[in-house]
């Protein structure tokens, strides 16, 4: 049987053991998936012990992705670009390495999942933390009208801009000065876990635009019910991104990508 886990700090509550179960058992992988609670002072040593001892991979949630881009030896592109890793492997030499499964996961979603469009569109990225950071380039990748990024400090909205220059021209803003509106707009904020929302003005949002907040939870987040009370086209949140994500680090790890349309809709009536 292969060892994978899920470390964080909490992790409790984290979906991916059952997320994972779920694709082994569609996929007839022999696999244990757990989830491990990990502080940030023992992070690096639960890292080297588990692979040590035959671990074959583990997903990385916060606050440790930053920590798991220092420890991997070797990085794929979109997890330079990142900055973050959040899927751990080993090669053939039995080198740690490291992956960011989000911006394929949260593509997937929105285009396959949900049929929204990117290529050509006027998009909203709400928030310049490693959320926003870990999809940027696959955005980008999806040839976009323009992206806008949105934040109370532009100093770090200033940071992202300057970092994806070299292929996209990435307008910044703070919530004073934001004008227009959006196709699509993506909060990449945690404001949502005190309930929070983004101090986005209502003319950001006109009757085709779409809302997707990178949270999820048992009922709408805080962003989704008012994208929803502001008339949004569309609105969703990000449980769909979750499982996606998921299974791009499935698909690394044993070679095959779980078909996902089922589990979504199965933890959906949880």
């Amino acid at each position: 049987m292969f060892r994978y886990a899920v470390v964080g700090d909490p992790v409790s509550h984290s979906k991916s053991p059952l997320i994972h179960s779920l694709f082994a058992e569609q996929t007839r992988e022999d696999i244990s998936y757990v989830a491990k609670e990990v502080d940030a002072q023992n992070f690096d040593d639960f890292v080297v012990k588990f692979f040590a001892g035959g671990g074959s991979g583990l997903n990385v949630t916060l606050p440790h992705k930053g920590r798991a881009y220092k420890i991997a030896k070797y990085r794929e592109p979109r997890a330079d670009n990142a900055g973050a890793v959040n899927t751990l492997f080993v090669n053939e030499e039995g080198e740690i390495c490291g992956d960011n499964t989000d911006g394929p996961g949260l593509i997937t979603d929105i285009k396959y999942n949900n049929g929204i469009g990117l290529g050509g569109k006027n998009i909203l990225l709400v928030g310049a933390g490693g959320a926003i950071r870990g999809v940027l380039i696959s955005l980008i990748e999806e040839k976009p009208a323009a992206i806008t990024i949105v934040n109370r400090t532009i100093a770090k909205a200033a940071a992202l801009k300057s970092k994806f220059s070299n292929v996209l021209d990435i307008e910044i803003s703070d919530y004073e000065t934001l004008n227009g509106s959006f196709d699509l707009i993506i909060n990449g904020t945690s404001l949502g876990i005190t309930g929070e929302v983004p101090p986005l003005s209502i003319e950001s949002i006109n009757s085709q635009t779409c809302c997707y907040d990178m949270m999820y939870g048992n009922k709408d987040t805080a962003f989704v019910a008012w994208a929803k009370d502001k008339g949004a086209s569309e609105v969703f949140d990000g449980l769909g991104m979750l499982v996606e994500q998921a299974a791009e680090s499935f698909l690394r790890w044993r070679g095959v990508r779980p078909q996902t349309g089922e589990i979504i809709k199965a933890l959906r009536r949880l």
